[in-house]
Parts: C-alpha cells; structure tokens; sequence
C-alpha cells in the first residue's frame, strides 16, 4: 500500500484484545512495507559501517605505498558512499510510507466502529477519549509501527559489525563485540520507569483533552451561567498536572539519552588505549587501529535506534490500548445481518415496551423521563445500548437486517443533532430517496429566518443555500440549529422517522407551524415524534403514553388528556394534585383546553428567563 492508495478498500478485523498485540497485528498487516523499510536500513546502515573499513584499508595502503590498494580503497568508499545514500532516501521514503499507512489504518478502524455503535460510542467512552485516540495516539502508534523495522536493520548491522570486526581484528574486536550488547542493554533497567512515567503523561493528557473538548462544547451554556472561569480553571489545573508530568518524563528520557551519550563514550576511549597498546607492540598496524576506531564512532549512529524504539513502544503503547478499547466495543446486536439487505415497510412495533406505531401515520410518543425516551428512540431505529427483544418493521426484526439497511429504514434524529460546518447545500447533500426537494423541507421546518441569518452572515453568499454553516453551527441559535437538522432529517425521506425532541427549543407559533409542515411534508410515511408539547401532540394523528418502561395509554391527545392523570401531569407539567379535575376539564372545549395549555408554557419560559 502507497500513500497515493490511501485508503484503504478494507482496512481489516483488529486484534483488539490488548495493546501489545494490535500493535502486533498492525505489523503483520503491513509486512510487505516493512521488509522494504528493512531491506533498505540495511543497505544504509551496512553502507555506513563500512566506511570505517574502507578508511582504515585507504590508511594502510599509505602507509605501505601501494598504489593499488589506496584505488581498491577509493573505489570501495565510493561504493559505500552511493550505497549510503541511496539507502538513506528510500529508507525514509519507506519509513514515511510505513508511519502514514498505519496512521491511516487506525483512523479508518476508528472511523467504522464509530459508524458502527453511533451514539452508543459516546455513552461507553468519553468523547474527549475517542478525539485522543483519533488524533495523537495514530501518530504515536504509527511511529512505533514504522521504527520496528529500522530498529531491525540497526541492530542486524551491529551484529554484523561486531563479528567483522572480530574476524578482521580480533584483539581489539572482541573488546567491541562485548562492549556494544552492554551499551545496548544498558538502559534496560530504566526503561519500565520511564513507561510508567510515559504512561502517566498520556494518561494526565488525555483527560485535559477531554475537559477541554467538554469545556469547548458547552461553551455557550457556560458563559450563559457564569462559568466558563470556573472551567477553565480547572483546564488550567489539569495543563499544569500534564505539565509536570511531561518534565519528569523529560528528565528519564534525558537520563537514558545521557547514558547512551557517557557509555559508546567510555567504549571508545577503552579501543584507542588497548589499540594504542597492541599498535606500540606491533601486533596491530595503523590502519587496523584507525579501522575498529572508526567502527565504534560510527556504531553510535545504530545505537541510537535502541533509544527510539524503546521512546516509541513506551508512548505508543498506551496509545495502542487505548485504540483497542475503542476497536473492542461491539453493538448489542448483530450488523452483519442475516436476512436481504432490502429494508422493509410497514408498522413499527416494539415488543419490549408494547408501542406500535402505524405504517403511514404521524404517533407521538409521551415519557415522562427524557433519558428514557432518548434510549427508546434509538432502539426503535436499531441502535440499542443493550441486547433484548428486537424492534420490528413490517414484521422482521431490525437485528437481522445489515445495518445499512436497517439506518435506511429507520432515520433517528436525536434532541441534540450536530451541524457539520460547510454550505447549507452540503448539510443537505445527504443519502435521501429524492421524494423531498430540500427547499420544501426547509419550508416545512420553519427555515426561513434561518437562511436570512446565513445570507447576512456571508460575505459572498447570495443564495442562501451557499451561505456557510460554522463548526457544529455555533454561529446559530438553538432553536435554528434545531430547525436545520429538522430539515435535514426531512429531505432524507426515510420508510420511517423518529424525532426526538425536535422543536424543544422553539417558541409555540413557530411550533405550530412546524408541526403543520411536518404533518404534510411526511403524508403518507410513517413518522414517530417523542414529545410532551401539546400543539405536536394535537396534531398527531394517534398519541402513546408511556408509564416507565411500558404503554400506559393510547389514544388522540384531546381525549388522554381527559381520562389520564399521568399523561396530564406529563404535558401540562403539573401535579396530580395540581392537575384540574376530570368534571372541569369535561366543560372545556377542544380550543379552550388548548388555550390554557399553551398559557402554561408561556408563564414557565417567563419564570425560566426570569
């Protein structure tokens, strides 16, 4: 795999039982990268390590004035020279390819679980954790993953040097060959503190990278209570924790670095007096001496690759378990499928709680915990937190469709969707059936105000659907940001919608309106609203009433508002005590009842603003 070949057709089933061995499987999945990485280290490193050989053959062919041996001399040199160069180049052109495809690999793994779980990935891991992941840990797991095959080649280069040295000079050799595994493992002890240290500073980062995306997206509310001092104090507090803890990792990683400085150091002060030694005896001539010295100059070059690749596993293995705690989660229910992939149509029933929703009619659904209704709303469109009786549509169960077709079948629009920045033309270029114009549904959601704000919010941008949404559309209000993913939802056209919540924070006429809208828009499909508003509820064509986690009641609103005390408590937000008798409600008309309701949630939004 090149970079041009980015990305990948598939990127693979991971091993994600543990940190070690995904990064295990990362290797094996790009092996044909890493022998090239390696063959081309070797040519490198082996180009470098003999250069020492060909000085020192250059020193003696001087000394002994032979003309011929200095030209065998130069022309070798040349030779390891263009060997070291060429091999320097595609070895980072290697390495480079090798880092960026496992990268890339990870993110797509990452990138298709959470595509898989959808909401659930953010209940079962912190939405900071998953930013982490996706972001610093690829880096540094793909840093280890390209370096295992350089180190490879660093140290087969040292054992090579080692036994050339022992058979081209043997007294002076054997001193290097048991120098150089010393100098290498030196540092072994170290190493364990300096990981927990490592694992400490990733550790610390990650949670004020979590703070800081939890901070970032609650901005708004934030500074509407007075509290973004409060957190960005504690931001400060966590910044300082990773601080210091960056620095005491710092100092142990300087502690190994000035350990492998000090020892091929002291190695090489050990060859020139023992070489020195033998030269004066005359055991060794001068350019045996110049050759071995070199040899160790130049092995301090390899070395280094024991310190990086050590640095690389101690900060890619946290990030490695984090990634396979993410890649480990799984659904509650099967996504591969086993029935046809075609999506079915028909009445939308779930055993489990006993609400049905008929095929073509607009159901409301009131619950009196929001939480509740949030999970139920994703169960009805496939995505349950937890396995148990399956929802079915037209009678199959959404478990045994492939999940694409199920996400098909059933769209489930939350009470907090996300706007991604780009032009409204590109919030509204989604995979949809081509029924709903995205005009007509931006009718439907009350959009106009919307576009106008857009249009005086661009620069250049006189159609408003040019006009350029910010990141998660902060530049908005809540009730527009509302009303375009209401729209969004609308031009899918989906065989059944779930809304959850989706005119909460919309004042009651634009509600209405919108109701209206959405009632036309979706004549003749099937479309289930969570709600506790009276103007949605009336203009339901039938209302389900849930009492924890079963049907209480079902029926039109006018007449659960009558007969039911809890569904009454529910949507005029009142007490049973509070709640006005049976006999009073019986003398009120249709409109009457309406009227008071609607005076009710106009005196809490002036209690709330108050």
């Amino acid at each position: 795999m090149q970079i041009q070949d980015l990305p990948y057709p598939d990127p693979g089933v991971p091993d994600a039982r543990s940190g070690p061995r995904f990064l295990w499987w990362l290797f094996r999945n790009q092996l044909s990268g890493q022998l090239k990485s390696l063959a081309w280290g070797l040519l490198h490193f082996v180009s470098v390590a003999s250069l020492p050989f060909c000085v020192g053959a250059a020193v003696q062919a001087a000394v002994d004035r032979s003309g011929g041996g200095l030209a065998l001399a130069g022309g070798l040199m040349a030779l390891a020279c263009a060997g070291n160069a060429i091999g320097d180049t595609f070895l980072h052109r290697a390495a480079v390819t090798n880092w960026i495809t496992a990268a890339a690999r990870v993110q797509q793994l990452l990138a298709r679980r959470a595509a898989t779980l959808g909401s659930a990935l953010t209940r079962r891991v912190a939405a900071g954790e998953v930013v982490a992941v996706s972001t610093g840990d690829v880096e540094k797991i793909g840093w280890f993953v390209e370096a295992l095959s350089r180190f490879t080649a660093a140290a087969v280069t040292i054992l090579l040097v080692c036994a050339g040295l022992v058979v081209y000079e043997p007294s002076l050799g054997v001193v290097v060959a048991v120098g150089l595994p010393v100098l290498a493992i030196a540092v072994l002890p170290l190493l364990p503190r300096a990981t927990r240290r490592a694992d400490v500073q990733r550790e610390k980062a990650g949670r004020a990278t979590e703070l800081a995306s939890d901070t970032v997206a609650g901005l708004r509310v934030l500074r509407g209570i007075g509290g973004e001092e409060l957190f960005l104090d504690r931001y400060r507090r966590a910044s300082q924790e990773v601080r210091h803890a960056a620095v005491r990792s710092a100092r142990m990683w300087a502690l190994i670095a000035a350990i492998q400085v000090l020892l091929p150091g002291i190695l090489l002060i050990t060859v020139v007096w023992y070489g020195v030694h033998l030269a004066r005896e005359g055991r060794i001539g001068v350019g045996e001496l110049v050759t071995v010295y070199s040899s160790v100059m130049v092995l301090t070059y390899p070395l280094r690759h024991f310190e990086e690749i050590a640095m690389a596993y101690s900060f890619s293995r946290p990030s490695a378990r984090r990634a396979a705690r993410v890649l480990s989660l799984e659904r509650a229910t099967d996504t591969g499928g086993s029935r046809a992939a075609d999506a079915p149509s028909g009445d939308l029933h779930d055993p489990a709680t006993g609400l049905f929703a008929p095929s073509g009619r607009l159901t409301a659904v009131v619950c009196g915990d929001p939480d509740a209704a949030g999970r139920l709303a994703e169960r009805l469109g496939g995505h349950p937190s937890e396995p148990g009786t399956p929802v079915l549509l037209g009678g199959v169960p959404l478990d045994e469709l492939p999940l694409d077709s199920a996400r098909g079948a059933v769209l489930v629009q939350d009470k907090d969707p996300v706007l991604l920045s780009g032009t409204l033309r590109e919030l509204l270029d989604v995979p949809a059936s081509g029924a709903v114009d995205p005009r007509d549904a931006l009718d439907a959601a009350q959009c106009g105000d919307v576009l106008a704000a857009l249009v005086q919010g661009s620069v250049d941008a006189d159609d408003p659907m040019d006009a350029r949404i910010t990141e998660r559309g902060r530049s908005l209000s809540g009730g527009q940001r509302q009303r375009l993913a209401l729209a969004r939802s609308l031009v899918t056209d989906p065989e059944v919608l779930v809304l959850d919540e989706p005119t909460s924070a919309v004042d009651s006429h634009t509600e209405a309106r919108i109701a209206q809208g959405v009632r036309e828009l979706r004549a003749g499909r099937t479309t289930v609203v969570f709600t506790s508003s009276p103007l949605l509820l009336d203009r339901a064509d039938g209302v389900v009433f849930l009492h924890g986690d079963t049907v209480a009641a079902v029926g039109v609103h006018h007449d659960l508002v009558r007969t039911e005390p809890r569904y009454r408590a529910v949507v005029t937000r009142e007490t049973e005590d509070e709640a006005a008798p049976l006999d009073e409600l019986d003398k009120l008309d249709k409109d009457e009842v309406l009227h008071r309701l609607e005076r009710l949630e106009e005196l809490e939004e002036i209690e709330e603003t108050a």
